[in-house]
Formats: C-alpha cells, sequence, structure tokens
C-alpha cells in the first residue's frame, strides 16, 4: 500500500473514531450529527465553535503535528461543555475517543457559554493560564512543523569530519535539496530522533524507550525529487545498519561526504581514496588528513598542541623509557610540525597493508563477527587503507548472488528492499523462489567522512540507501568548541581531561556546502532578522500606543 493511500486509512479510521464520539456534541451545537465524521470540517465546526482560528483545523491530520493538534481541539470542545477540571483536561488527552464518547452518551451534558461579566477571579485566572498555556502550545507547534516539514538541527559529536565540519558544529539542514521524504512515523514526541532518554544500559538504545509510536507506520514517499545528491557533497543521512529502529526517518543521523553515487566504482589504496579509477577531487573547504605512529624519548605536552593545532586526537601508550603516539587526523603540515618536536624519535604513516582483513569479534573466542566494526563486506579482506574496487549498486542493475556476494547484497535484499532471504545449503531463496541474481530497486551511494582515518563510515556499514537520505547542511548556526568530549583521544577518554568550552563565532551562520576554502559569515544578518523577530510585538505596540495618543 503506497504512502497517501495509507494515509488516508488513518484520516478515515480517526474521523470514524471522532465522529462515533462526538455526534450527540456535535448536535447540541446546531450541527448535523454527520459533520461529526467529516476530516477536517468536523474540526473546523469545533475552532469556529470555540472562536479560535478555523484554518488551524488543516494542521488536524498532519504527520506529528497532527496528534498535537487534534488533543487542543478535544480540549477546546470538552471544555464548551464544561468539562474544564485538570481531570477533564487529562483524560480528554490519553484517552480523547473515549472520554468524549462518556460526555457525548451522557444524560445531563448540556452547552456552558461563559459570560466574562459572570466569572469570578478564580475562574479569570484560570482563563489567563489557559491563554499562555495556548500560546506556548502553538509555539511548540509552529517549531515542529519546522523541524518536521522544513529543516532539522543537528550536531556534530566526532572529529569523522575535521577540518570541513568541527566537533561540536551545530548544523541546520534542508529536508528538500532531494525532494522531501514523508515522515513514516506520524505519532511521535516532536523534536527527539528515536529515544526519549537514557534509561537502561548507558549507551545502550535498546532498553531505552522510543520517542514514536512503531506500531503506526507509513511507507517510505518522497516528493518533489527534481535533483539527486551529487558527488562531493556533504550529506545527512540516517544510519542503514541502525538495528533498534526499523523505522527509515528514526534511524541515527550521520553526516558525510558523499564521494561515490549509484554505479561508480569506490576504492581505497594505501590510504589514499579513488573513484572510477582516479584520484578524489579535494575541495578547498577539505584538507587531506592520515594516522601516525610516533615515537618519542619523553612525554609531550599534548594539551599545548591542542592549543596550538586545534583537534588532534591521540593515543599515547608508555614504552620503557618513552612514549608511543597514535594520532588521528594530521594534514601534511601538522605532521611535518610535529616531526620537529625535540621528543620526537621518529614518525610515519600509520598505513594498514594490503591483505590484512580488518573483522572485528564481540567474544574472546572470535566466534561472533562484530559487523558494526568490521570491514564492509564481512568476506572482502579489505581494510580500510585498502579497499575494493568495489561498484556502487544503482536501481536496475542486475547483479550475481552466490556464496561469494551475498554478503555484500544481503542488506539490500532483505533489510532495505524488504525480501525475504534464505540460504539452504549453498542455494539462495528471495521469497521462496530459488535464484542466482537479483535486480536493485533504488539507488545506493557511498557516504565516507573526510577525516578518513577516524571515520566510522560506508567502508564499515555499507552502502546507503537513497530512502535514508536526509538532506544538505545549509549552514553552521552555532559552533562550540568542547561542547562534546572527544572519545578517540586518551586525555579525555581516560584522563578525565577537558580542553573547555568557547564559541567559534568566525564560523557560525556559514554556508556549509560551497566546497570553498574561504567561507562568509552571515551572523550579523541572522543577528538582525532575530531582532526584528523578537523585537517586531514591541514596536507594534510602540507604534500602536503613539498612535492612539496622537487621536486624543
Amino acid at each position: 500500500m503506497n504512502y497517501f493511500l495509507t494515509y488516508t486509512v488513518y484520516v478515515l479510521i480517526l474521523s470514524v473514531l471522532m465522529g462515533i464520539s462526538t455526534w450527540k456534541l456535535f448536535k447540541k451545537l446546531g450541527y448535523s450529527p454527520l459533520f461529526a465524521f467529516i476530516p477536517f470540517y468536523n474540526y473546523f465546526i469545533i475552532l469556529k465553535e470555540t472562536k479560535h482560528p478555523k484554518w488551524w483545523a488543516l494542521l488536524s491530520y498532519l504527520p506529528i503535528v497532527g496528534p498535537i493538534m487534534m488533543s487542543v481541539f478535544h480540549l477546546y470542545l470538552v471544555k464548551k461543555f464544561g468539562k474544564n477540571l485538570f481531570k477533564d483536561q487529562l483524560l480528554t488527552v490519553i484517552l480523547p475517543f473515549i472520554y468524549m464518547a462518556t460526555i457525548n452518551y451522557s444524560k445531563d451534558t448540556e452547552i456552558e457559554d461563559e459570560n466574562d461579566l459572570y466569572l469570578t477571579d478564580d475562574e479569570k485566572n484560570a482563563k489567563k493560564k489557559d491563554t499562555f498555556m495556548g500560546s506556548i502550545t502553538f509555539a511548540v507547534v509552529f517549531a515542529t512543523i519546522i523541524h518536521v516539514f522544513v529543516t532539522q538541527p543537528f550536531g556534530i559529536p566526532t572529529g569523522s569530519m575535521e577540518r570541513t565540519l568541527l566537533v561540536g558544529d551545530f548544523l541546520f539542514v534542508n529536508k528538500w535539496s532531494y525532494g522531501y521524504r514523508l515522515p513514516m512515523r506520524p505519532v511521535a514526541i516532536p523534536f527527539l530522533q528515536g529515544t526519549i532518554m537514557d534509561t537502561g544500559k548507558p549507551g545502550n538504545p535498546k532498553d531505552d524507550p522510543k520517542s514514536y509510536v512503531d506500531g503506526i507506520k507509513l511507507p517510505y514517499e518522497r516528493i518533489f525529487q527534481f535533483s539527486k545528491p551529487q558527488k562531493n557533497e556533504i550529506v545527512v543521512f540516517n544510519y542503514p545498519q541502525d538495528s533498534v529502529h526499523t523505522a527509515i526517518d528514526r534511524k541515527d543521523p550521520y553526516v558525510k561526504r558523499l564521494v561515490a553515487v549509484a554505479g561508480d566504482t569506490f576504492e581505497m589504496r594505501n590510504g589514499r581514496l579513488f573513484v572510477n579509477g582516479k584520484p578524489e577531487t579535494v575541495l578547498g573547504d577539505q584538507e587531506v588528513q592520515h594516522r601516525y605512529i610516533v615515537n618519542t624519548g619523553s612525554q609531550l605536552d599534548i594539551p599545548s598542541l591542542y592549543n596550538t593545532f586545534g583537534f588532534l586526537p591521540v593515543q599515547e601508550i608508555p614504552n620503557g623509557n618513552g612514549f608511543v603516539y597514535a594520532f588521528q587526523g594530521l594534514t601534511d603540515k601538522t605532521a611535518a610540525e610535529i616531526k620537529k618536536l625535540p621528543q620526537v624519535i621518529d614518525m610515519k604513516e600509520d598505513i594498514q597493508p594490503k591483505g590484512e582483513s580488518a573483522v572485528s569479534y564481540r567474544d574472546e573466542a572470535r566466534t561472533k563477527i562484530d559487523t558494526t566494526q568490521s570491514i564492509f563486506p564481512i568476506n572482502s579482506g579489505w581494510n580500510q587503507d585498502q579497499y575494493g574496487p568495489l561498484k556502487i549498486p544503482k536501481k536496475g542493475d542486475v547483479v550475481a548472488l552466490n556464496e561469494k556476494t551475498l554478503p555484500e547484497y544481503q542488506w539490500i535484499i532483505s533489510k532495505y528492499e524488504n525480501n525475504k532471504l534464505e540460504n539452504k545449503n549453498g542455494k539462495i531463496f528471495v521469497n521462496g523462489k530459488e535464484t542466482n541474481q537479483y535486480t536493485i530497486q533504488q539507488d545506493y551511494y557511498m557516504m565516507v567522512g573526510d577525516n578518513r582515518d577516524a571515520s566510522l563510515d560506508a567502508r564499515f556499514f555499507g552502502f546507503v540507501p537513497e530512502e535514508n537520505i536526509v538532506g544538505r547542511p545549509m549552514f553552521t548556526w552555532m559552533s562550540l568548541e568542547g561542547a562534546f568530549r572527544d572519545n578517540s583521544s586518551s586525555y579525555q577518554a581516560n584522563k578525565g581531561w577537558f580542553f573547555g568550552m568557547k564559541v567559534r563565532w568566525e564560523r557560525m551562520f556559514k554556508a556549509t556546502n560551497t566546497g570553498e576554502a574561504n567561507k562568509t559569515s552571515y551572523w550579523w544578518v541572522a543577528a538582525m532578522i532575530l531582532i526584528l523577530f523578537f523585537g517586531w510585538e514591541y514596536f507594534v505596540k510602540l507604534f500602536g500606543k503613539k498612535k492612539k495618543e496622537d487621536e486624543i
């Protein structure tokens, strides 16, 4: 069933429930009981009778926003019939159609119109509180509409995109860059991605409460797709191998550079990236970085190096009278500066040799493979420095299926394209039929971090389906150095050392995806907009007061 048909079924079910639980109330309001069953119009009548903006009815059934608005409209209706106590409001929100039905079928339910002339002081204060809470509610609703349907904020907690996107950068992402992906879980808590909070084992989202109702679901659909992701763009997407969340749009958000599109061939040679046999194109805002091993005769002053070079994740290991340092993310210039330090005995780039397979295990007996930390596909014999060549699947490609190729395509067939895949004694079955080939149903992409040696990217989790694409980052709206601890550095992870926090003003309100080395910051434009936005009401009141004084 497609998205819009499923959506219509949900709307009709809700409308029937609304009609069954309120038709008598509509009759007492002076309308035909049948109007209680008509989608949108039923809420239009409630808003009309309670003297609220009637266009709000258009928000009734929107994904995520709709459940909030419906609860508000239900509260308006029950208050019209004198149900003003906290108990009434709570039951209306948590058991809407059941509680409204008890009011609907009650014999003594009558309309109770308020007249401000006869309100007590307590009732007037309660009315003011309701007005205030209404303002707060619709501020939340407005922010939710922007968050769900226009743009979404994301933070950068790791150094995989250094030095293009820094740890502590906060981005706004344009959800319409590659067509708008419609929400797939329409009932959810606004502003939360996958879980509500960490309530179980620390760092294990599997035992945390979900922020959405998984049982109410809509299929994948993208509208107004006028362009597709292009090579070298920075892209936000949902982590494809997230085993906690079945909803695509609720999987963890990642941001990487799109290095190879559907149909391309991706390869790493000695830590250098190649696409279709050619070296990667390095844009102006990228800096090529590598991992280095440094042997020293004495301990390095790591805090001083952080202050000098910025992002500098490092592992320190005592080695006899000296130390061994494993640096990640060193540019050629930084590496040359560190090599000049008097404590340094020798320094070399750390490149994994060809034929050394990068496979991780979850147990000491090495019987259970940890697929999230192993190179994709697990039978390739590759590692993150010696990888490929790997062709990126394209919609319509017919790929061969056998024991060797199955690890490469099994996630595509079973998880991303929702088929039943079985391997019985070397024979492969798709949806119960034995086959030796499969036709790819959507385009796939290769997403890799700019800081290649400190990036958990497509070399580990494999192809990213088109349906997982969220959009393009537009600009950095805030940048806080020290906002996240650098767990890849032994100084922070093991010693609890913290570098402090400061605002990087020079990065704020800079466009993200231009590829230029020197981006212009427009923070002053943003400041003016904020001043106008929050000062508008003040200026309106000021000029309104002046106008009245002039008239007098």
